[in-house]
């Protein structure tokens, strides 16, 4: 299949271009920026007139449901979910059920999302056996399998000899660790953060010192191993400073903000909207402002949705047992597209922090358009509105604190390799 995408605005945060360019696509490698090739003829042409053709996003913190909870949501439906939302590559968490901590499970999950072609699928194996904390699973298996990484999602290591053990294998074999900060026994039974209107709700709350002396061990143990890691979802201004003085010294680490975060504080669970029961828990005005310098001064390198369906049913309960998480497939592109609008930002320096940044971390060859590359590419019109509704969303999980918001960013199309996976 020979493609050409024309009069489109061209954005590669990766190779610094941002300018009205042609591109050329053949047996899915992009071969040409600009100048047609001598020869060339199109089986297909794409008009992007008066829209953006960028690499295809990458996010860096997705649940599939699958293997184990397809009640809340399939790999079918959420990887066509990921391609209507632009999303091309995604790394998904191991708290399925099974966990991924056996390579046969790794095997299958990359080897069913193969076969549905449509996004990428890089899965983060389990960093510990069940993620008990107890036992570091067989890393060197795993990512033979096709681990990228490896997680502890929302669960914690709280014996730090093992994380010590965990941090000195990774650091010896290469590994990245991707881990959530957050103290276990601080956070126990909190739902919420530990301020006013948690207080003035009835309900627990979390400090922002459990995410604080989290991060404090994790940023020392990797200052003596060594280790590569990267810390998710960040959600405290004491842990963006942490973050920045680590990085002032030399440590090898990296870390992302949910879009959530950018765009919701402590005060929109006030009518106990069970769909802001996230983790890490909605922060303070103060906080959401330190996570947005963060991002813009390049203390915190990328943007990931943390999209976690759930059935609607869950979200039903009171705001405390409520199920934990947001939908966020759909919204990485226009929620990322909201913050630079709010923030002043460039569009190319806003789409580094969804794939430039984020094939870094992961260490994938994403995230960019150059000369040979694979063609996964995303096509959006910057100015089209389009309303957050459960009919509007592919996801099998609805569940939104966004919904009824009117967000700017609408996608047309999406190519993964060069094939057509969406279009609008």
């Amino acid at each position: 299949m020979k493609i050409h995408i024309k009069n489109g605005r061209l954005i590669d945060p990766k190779n610094n271009i941002d300018a009205h360019l042609d591109l050329f696509i053949t047996a899915g490698k992009i071969i040409a920026i600009g100048q047609m090739p001598t020869n060339f003829v199109a089986n297909q042409i794409i008009d992007a007139s008066n829209l953006i053709v960028c690499p295809g996003l990458i996010d860096l913190s997705a649940r599939l449901r699958e293997p184990g909870d397809e009640y809340k949501a399939s790999l079918v439906s959420e990887l066509q979910a990921a391609v209507a939302g632009g999303i091309t590559s995604l790394a998904c968490q191991p708290d399925t059920d099974p966990v991924l901590d056996e390579p046969g499970l790794v095997e299958m999950l990359k080897h069913r999302a193969k076969q549905l072609h449509l996004a990428h699928v890089y899965p983060l194996g389990a960093l510990t056996r069940q993620l008990e904390g107890k036992i570091l699973s067989e890393m060197g298996e795993l990512q033979e399998a096709g681990c990228v990484g490896f997680s502890q999602a929302n669960t914690a290591i709280t014996d730090t000899q093992v994380l010590w053990r965990a941090m000195e294998y990774a650091a010896t074999f290469g590994h990245t660790l991707f881990l959530h900060a957050e103290e276990p026994f601080l956070a126990k039974n909190g739902v919420a953060h530990d301020g006013e209107v948690a207080s003035r709700l009835g309900l627990k709350g979390i400090p922002s010192a459990a995410e604080v002396l989290a991060l404090g061990s994790i940023l020392r143990i990797a200052q003596e191993t060594g280790a590569k890691v990267h810390i998710s979802r960040l959600s405290t201004a004491e842990g963006v400073a942490m973050i920045r003085s680590a990085k002032q010294q030399g440590l090898n680490i990296s870390c992302d903000v949910s879009a959530n975060h950018l765009h919701l504080t402590e005060h929109d669970i006030a009518y106990f909207d069970a769909n802001c029961h996230l983790k890490p828990p909605l922060r303070t005005q103060r906080d959401k402002e330190a996570l947005s310098a963060g991002l813009k001064d390049g203390t915190i390198d990328a943007i990931c949705s943390d999209h976690t369906p759930v059935h609607d049913d869950a979200k039903l309960a009171p705001f405390a047992e409520a199920e934990l998480g947001a939908t966020g497939l759909e919204l990485l592109l226009p929620l990322t597209l909201k913050w630079a609008s709010d923030q002043n930002i460039g569009l190319g320096e806003a789409l580094a922090h969804v794939t430039k940044y984020s094939a870094q971390i992961l260490g994938i060859n994403a995230g960019d358009l150059s000369l040979n590359s694979d063609a996964d590419i995303c096509i959006f019109d910057a100015n089209e509105y389009w309303k957050v509704a459960a009919s509007s969303l592919i996801s099998q999980g609805k569940n939104t604190p966004f919904t009824g918001l009117e967000l700017a960013g609408k996608v047309k199309a999406t190519l993964v390799h060069g094939q057509i996976v969406f279009q609008s």
